[in-house]
């Protein structure tokens, strides 16, 4: 991640920081004012993505770390590690609200209080809010390619997923019918688990080498294969770095030609795939005679 892109996330990531800020002190207000314990656990959830925020941003910022002589290959994988434990939080937070929709549920809940106004205007506030911050910062984490920023992207999906449910069970609340709240609520926890395994998942591919896709590798044969002088390939590796691409290719040339020859064409390999995919990072090109 080069120094602008960092910029960005840290941009983003402040502002979310100061959102999340604001919003769980008006939900802890209105949850104290208005009698919602939903509007109390909604803002302890706020609360919460402050905290990963800071996760983002520390992830963010080492992976933009230059290599040096103990990581010659460079940081990146260690904005796979903050998405991880974001992934992480993001599940708890999903099981938290479905094992409390269960109490409910079954009976084990002692949640009887009647919620007041207010706690409805919080919670539309927050969906609202939180819902902007999803798509503001999912739109920077795709223009950056940033699996950390697109996890707390997420966070906030489900942050605004956790106060509709509060909305829906404080409207069925008022009019007594408490038991919505726990179904909407299940419903929730299922979103927000599969978001954490989709953000888990992504986040392991990356640190374990996986390879790019098929599109991607036919279109590196296609690019090299255009070519002059390359007369076939013999192998082709692709593996992900964090957010970067490595690639890995053994072409075939005129074993006739000079060694300068066949270095020309290497060079050409080489900088015709860089030219195409920006996130490639590091090509090793080796020559066969034909």
């Amino acid at each position: 991640m080069n120094g602008n892109m960092e910029k960005i996330a840290m941009k983003v990531s402040i502002i979310s920081i100061i959102a999340n800020v604001v919003l769980a002190a008006f939900k802890l207000v209105a949850g104290i004012l208005a009698h919602s314990s939903a509007m109390l656990s909604d803002a302890i959830h706020s609360a919460s993505d402050v905290f990963s925020t800071f996760v983002v941003m520390i992830g963010i910022k080492i992976a933009s770390k230059e290599p040096d002589e103990e990581h010659p290959y460079g940081h990146e994988r260690m904005e796979c590690v903050a998405a991880i434990i974001l992934a992480t939080i993001l599940c708890i937070t999903g099981l938290g609200i479905g094992k409390n929709a269960l109490e409910f549920i079954t009976g084990n809940s002692s949640e009887v209080s009647v919620p007041g106004m207010l706690a409805l205007i919080a919670a539309i506030v927050s969906i609202i809010v939180k819902e902007a911050m999803f798509w503001y910062t999912r739109h920077y984490a795709k223009m950056i390619d940033s699996g950390a920023l697109m996890a707390d992207a997420w966070h906030h999906r489900s942050d605004a997923l956790s106060s509709i449910g509060a909305f829906i069970g404080i409207i069925f609340a008022r009019m007594g019918y408490v038991m919505m709240d726990s179904i909407a609520c299940l419903v929730i926890c299922v979103f927000i688990v599969k978001a954490a395994y989709d953000i888990f998942k992504d986040a392991i591919d990356k640190m374990v080498d996986k390879s790019c896709s098929l599109e991607v590798e036919a279109e590196i044969r296609t690019i090299v294969m255009s070519v002059d002088g390359v007369k076939g390939i013999d192998s082709l590796s692709t593996r992900l770095f964090g957010n970067k691409m490595y690639v890995d290719i053994e072409i075939r040339a005129d074993g006739e030609k000079t060694l300068n020859e066949t270095h020309e064409i290497a060079e050409a390999v080489h900088d015709s795939i860089e030219a195409q995919f920006e996130k490639v990072k590091h090509i090793m090109v080796h020559v066969n005679p034909d």
